[in-house]
């Protein structure tokens, strides 16, 4: 067995489960960017990048095992999504970082405008409506209940629409977090996925933290036309 199989297979047995390291390593990248992401870091897209392609590896696998009792297309399609739309965020706050001072935060936070707020919400809505129907159409092999699509749809578009925000500089994305989250939880522990159900538990304190953060942030600071522009 060369190293690279042995990092992929290698995992630890908690309470009676075995969890892949890879599990664990990738939302430890992914808790490790949520905190950058609060702090307003440029840093915090590359890490979440690697925190994703270790999960795709992690949800993608699981669908297609012998065993597999439920698809998991949802969970790692969003991670493709999530590194699409994460160099979209890192490109944009690196834009709008050039022309702040070497120690300010990225970007300035403040809410969607309401023709914004209008737009996510209907693509959140019809994307939960078109992507519930493909995964029950893919997914039809496996003895999932109908729910279980209605689900991961919400979780899945919910998601882009939260990074989406965040890349834009959007109070509005701690609470498309908390509203994924809700759904995504009971899930995951559903799914036998308890390492990233509890620590989403944990992102959960985080993410109404961190909202509390970015208000104070857009009620003090003054966002910068070229912000709006890039």
């Amino acid at each position: 067995m060369n190293l690279l199989q042995w990092l992929y297979d290698a995992q630890v047995t908690i309470g009676g489960h075995a969890i892949t390291w890879r599990e664990i390593l990738g939302n430890a990248f992914g808790f490790a960017s949520a905190i950058g992401g609060l702090r307003r870091r440029v840093w915090a897209w590359p890490v979440g990048i690697v925190g994703n392609v270790l999960l795709f590896s992690v949800f993608i696998a699981a669908t297609f095992e012998q065993d597999a009792q439920q698809p998991l297309f949802g969970q790692a399609g969003r991670q493709v999504f999530f590194v699409i739309t994460s160099v979209y965020g890192w490109y944009r706050w690196q834009q709008v970082r050039a022309r702040r001072a070497a120690d300010a935060p990225a970007i300035t936070p403040r809410w969607a405008s309401a023709a914004e707020r209008l737009g996510y919400l209907g693509a959140w809505v019809a994307g939960v409506l078109v992507c519930q129907w493909v995964f029950s159409v893919i997914g039809a092999g496996w003895p999932a209940p109908r729910w279980y699509y209605w689900c991961d749809a919400w979780i899945f578009v919910g998601s882009m629409v939260a990074t989406y925000a965040m890349a834009r500089g959007w109070n509005d994305f701690w609470l498309a977090w908390i509203a994924v989250d809700l759904v995504g939880v009971p899930l995951l522990w559903h799914s036998h996925y308890y390492p990233t159900a509890i620590l989403y538990v944990v992102y959960g304190g985080l993410v109404i933290w961190g909202f509390v953060v970015w208000l104070r942030a857009s009620r003090r600071e003054q966002p910068e036309l070229e912000e709006a522009l890039v």
